[in-house]
């Protein structure tokens, strides 16, 4: 195994590669962390039986604490508390007490202790992998963490690498056998529809022929629901069964889901054969990491530190302006990277969450 961070401006995309396959990825935005692991003081703003737990005030968010968690508190109470799931599908984080959940005498509410971030977390995971950078700076930073570990390189991410990455930003992904996966995330559930099977063959051969496609398909689409990093509740539309056919395919199914580092459970098939899935929530899933303007922004300035030794300039929605603006580490960044100073432009006409980016 090895470990990949290329980073950009107010951004490192990391991937885990098995040789030259890749297993895991995931973003790091040192100027807006996801929150993972932070612990917290956290004051109780609302005790929520109906939905057994309470909420507690976070710096600039609100969590939700499980009394399974806890045990009832009382509204008012101000506990050490640890995130356990980052901030995902329009909720905030899920937390859990960090010890016994007491605070020394006159602690304020806020951060104790910011969590590990993505790649961090990854390297603790696979102690063995070695950990190649592209950038010295950020090599410098994190040299006193993984020492011999870490080795500098002018390329961390292989041009066949950054084409694999760039389409799991897109809904369709093409899998073994003929199939392809549409991935249609909901605030509820993602659905995942497989389509493109055989349509030709006689009745008998197409039913057997269809069987074997999806069987076919399964380790592909385990692979990318990891990439992807869904979570929560899935459902899968297999394509071209009878519902009666699909539950044939579960052993199958829940080997290739086994080694899922987050575990997770294939839990049957509905009615309809659609096959149900569970998979834990912890850092938020790539398209939501995806989507926004900060998003937005920080791709337009990889795309411009790419071409230095020009009068870079982002032209762009207020939107994506005020996200860049927000986020101070990305614009330190690019200052180190670029000889020259970037010119952030707001520009009302444009709709949200587009951007321009040149050089001049």
């Amino acid at each position: 195994m090895r470990i990949l961070a290329s980073a950009s401006p107010g951004e490192v995309r990391i991937a885990l590669c098995d040789s030259d396959t890749l297993q895991e990825y995931a973003i790091w935005r040192p100027g807006a962390p996801d929150g993972l692991g932070d612990i917290l003081a956290g004051r109780v703003t609302a005790r929520v039986p109906a939905m057994a737990g309470s909420f507690v005030a976070l710096p600039g968010a609100e969590g939700f604490l499980p009394d399974s968690e806890s045990g009832p508190l009382n509204e008012g109470a101000l506990v050490r508390i640890r995130i356990v799931r980052s901030a995902q599908g329009g909720k905030g984080p899920r937390l859990a007490l960090e010890g016994d959940g007491k605070l020394a005498p006159g602690t304020a509410p806020g951060l104790l202790q910011r969590g590990d971030s993505p790649l961090h977390r990854l390297a603790a995971r696979f102690p063995d992998a070695p950990i190649e950078i592209d950038d010295a700076g950020l090599a410098a930073r994190l040299r006193p963490a993984f020492g011999g570990r870490l080795a500098l390189v002018a390329r961390s991410f292989p041009e066949m690498l950054e084409v694999e990455i760039e389409a799991l930003g897109e809904a369709w992904a093409e899998l073994p056998g003929g199939l392809r996966a549409g991935f249609f995330p909901t605030p509820a559930l993602t659905a995942i529809d497989l389509d493109g099977g055989t349509s030709s063959s006689a009745r008998g051969e197409k039913s057997a022929l269809q069987f074997a496609v999806n069987r076919a398909a399964l380790p592909g689409l385990a692979r990318q629901i990891r990439l992807r990093n869904l979570s929560g509740a899935i459902l899968i539309d297999f394509a071209g069964l009878p519902a009666k056919r699909r539950a044939a395919l579960g052993p199958d199914l829940a080997q290739a889901l086994a080694d899922d580092p987050m575990r997770p459970r294939l839990t049957g098939f509905t009615a309809l054969g659609l096959a149900e899935i569970l998979r834990p929530r912890g850092a938020a899933p790539l398209h939501e990491l995806l989507a926004g303007p900060h998003a937005a922004g920080l791709a337009a300035l990889r795309h411009l530190a790419r071409a230095p030794g020009r009068r870079p300039h982002v032209r762009a929605s207020p939107d994506i302006v005020a996200a860049l603006q927000a986020d101070a580490a990305a614009l330190a960044d690019f200052a180190r990277v670029s000889a020259y100073k970037l010119t952030l432009e707001s520009d009302p006409g444009l709709g949200p969450g587009s951007a321009i980016a040149d050089v001049r």
